[in-house]
C-alpha cells in the first residue's frame, strides 16, 4: 500500500443551467452544460487510525471536518462497497472557492474517491466509481469526468460535449456563501404558479462550444438559478454590472452563486476584467482561469 495519494480536481462553470419544475422528490430536472475551469483543489490521502479530515487554504475554516463532508462520504462510500475500513486521513489543499457555486465541495468528493481507490487499490471500475458519485450529489460525477459535459435528470446523468477550443474566465469570488437548497426554494417560490418549461440544451450554445467561439458562447449563456441567487442576494448585480463594463463578453451567476463568472475575448480581456472586478469593491477577490480543464487526475 502507497504512504500517501494526491489527486488535483477542478472546479466547474454552468454554461447552461435550465432548471424545470421540482419533482415530488424535491429535485429539479435540469439540463445542466458544464465546463472544467482551471481553479484546483488537491485532495491527499494518507492511511491513519481512523478516518480524518484536515483541509488548507482560502476560507478553509468554512468547511466542516465531519462525516458530513462530502469527502468522507466518499471515502466511506468506497470502503463499505469493498468491504473496508474507511482508515484514512483526506487532507484538501482548498483553491476552488467555498460555498460559492463552483462544486467545490463535489470535487473534494470526485478527488478523495479517486485518491482513496489508488490507495486501497479497490480495483474500482469507472461505471462504480460515478455510480457513487451520482448518490454523493448531482455535481460530483461531473468533478470526476472533467472537460466539458451535458448533465441530465439531476445534473447526474452525464454525455461528454465537444470544445474547439479554450475559454478564457474570471471568476469573481463574494464574501460569504450562498445555501444551494435556498436558491432552489427561492426559485420556486419565484416561479410558482407559472408554467416552468421542460430544461433542454441549447442547440446555439453546443455550437458555440464546438467551434470554440467566445462571442458566440457570450450570447448564449443562461442560468436558471440566477435570478433566484440575485433575490437572495441583490448585490451581485453590482458585481455583474463592474464586470460588464470592465469588458467581459457577457457575465452571469456561477451555478447556485454567489460567484459570478465572465467569459472574456482572451487571457489580456481577463486580467482586464479582473483588475476592475477587484478594484470595484464589488466583491472580495477576482480569480482568472481557462476551461475546458481536465478532471480528477492522481499527481
Amino acid at each position: 500500500m502507497s504512504e500517501s495519494v494526491t489527486v488535483r480536481v477542478p472546479a466547474k462553470v454552468n454554461v447552461q443551467l435550465a432548471v424545470g419544475a421540482a419533482r415530488p422528490d424535491g429535485f429539479h430536472d435540469l439540463a445542466n452544460v458544464f465546463l472544467a475551469v482551471g481553479l484546483y483543489d488537491e485532495v491527499t490521502v494518507t492511511p491513519a487510525d481512523g478516518l480524518r479530515i484536515t483541509c488548507s487554504g482560502p476560507d478553509a475554516a468554512q468547511v466542516p471536518l465531519d462525516a458530513t463532508n462530502l469527502a468522507a462520504r466518499a471515502a466511506t462510500a468506497l470502503a463499505e462497497r469493498h468491504g473496508i475500513a474507511p482508515d484514512v486521513h483526506i487532507h484538501i489543499a482548498k483553491d476552488i472557492p467555498v460555498a460559492g457555486g463552483m462544486a467545490g465541495g463535489s470535487a473534494d468528493a470526485a478527488g478523495a474517491l479517486l485518491a482513496c481507490d489508488a490507495l486501497w487499490s479497490t480495483g474500482a471500475t469507472r461505471e462504480e466509481l460515478l455510480a457513487i458519485c451520482a448518490e454523493l450529489g448531482s455535481d460530483v460525477p461531473f468533478s470526476l469526468v472533467g472537460g466539458a459535459a451535458l448533465g441530465v435528470g439531476r445534473g447526474e446523468q452525464l454525455t461528454p460535449v465537444e470544445v474547439g477550443g479554450t475559454f478564457h474566465w474570471v471568476f469573481a469570488v463574494a464574501d460569504g456563501g450562498l445555501s444551494t437548497p435556498a436558491v432552489y426554494r427561492e426559485f420556486d417560490r419565484l416561479t410558482a404558479g407559472t408554467r416552468v418549461p421542460e430544461p433542454a440544451a441549447s442547440a446555439a450554445l453546443m455550437d458555440a462550444l464546438r467551434a470554440g467561439d467566445p462571442v458566440a458562447l457570450a450570447a448564449a449563456l443562461s442560468n436558471d438559478l440566477q435570478a433566484p441567487a440575485l433575490s437572495l442576494r441583490p448585490s451581485l448585480a453590482d458585481t455583474l454590472a463592474a464586470g460588464t463594463e470592465a469588458g467581459a463578453l457577457a457575465a452571469l451567476v456561477s451555478g447556485s452563486g454567489p460567484t459570478t463568472a465572465f467569459l472574456t475575448e482572451d487571457e489580456a480581456a481577463a486580467r482586464k476584467v479582473a483588475d476592475a472586478l477587484t478594484a470595484s469593491g464589488t466583491c472580495r477577490t477576482a480569480r482568472v482561469a481557462v476551461s475546458p480543464a481536465p478532471g480528477a487526475t492522481v499527481v
